[in-house]
């Protein structure tokens, strides 16, 4: 299960902080799947940069150290340079040693790449955007007709699950 996003999208937001969809569709999950996450970089002055930085966390096994507070000032539009990524992950336990050995190594490098062309594959033009089993996009706005927030999370997540099955 892939899940494509951008910390510049502010539905991204409101699934990943306010609505904590991936982390309940995570804990709902078979054993045997998991949730990825995947930044795009077409959204926002830094997207690749902001690419790159979420290849590294997720190489050092860091994502929910920095998520939070990389969208917090993605939605601030905080971010003017590469300098600015680095001092949101010195603030939330990721030394200046381990961001700048990693952020150009092979294995980010690989990330990114991967990142980039699975966003192409699947012909990513907006987030956030969930594939289920590399077949299963789910469409927003299928879920228009949605009571209120509540049940259009739980209608979204019992969705995402029940596909994971198939």
């Amino acid at each position: 299960m892939v899940e494509f996003f951008s910390f510049y999208c502010p539905h991204c937001y409101d699934f990943e902080l306010n609505y904590k969809i991936p982390s309940q569709i995570k804990a709902k999950l078979p054993a045997d799947s998991k949730l990825v996450q995947y930044h795009v970089n077409f959204l926002g002055r830094q997207s690749e940069n902001l690419t790159r930085a979420w290849a590294l966390a997720m190489a050092l096994g860091a994502e929910d150290k920095v998520k939070t507070a990389l969208f917090e000032a993605a939605q601030k539009d905080a971010f003017k340079s590469m300098d600015d990524i680095r001092a949101v992950f010195i603030a939330n336990g990721i030394s200046a040693e381990q961001f700048d050995s990693g952020i150009n190594s092979f294995a980010v490098n690989g990330l990114v790449n991967k990142q980039v062309q699975l966003a192409e594959d699947f012909q990513i033009r907006g987030v956030p955007a969930f594939f289920v089993n590399g077949q299963y996009q789910l469409n927003l706005e299928g879920f228009s007709d949605s009571s209120s927030t509540n049940d259009f999370i739980q209608r979204y997540i019992d969705a995402v699950v029940f596909l994971s099955k198939k």
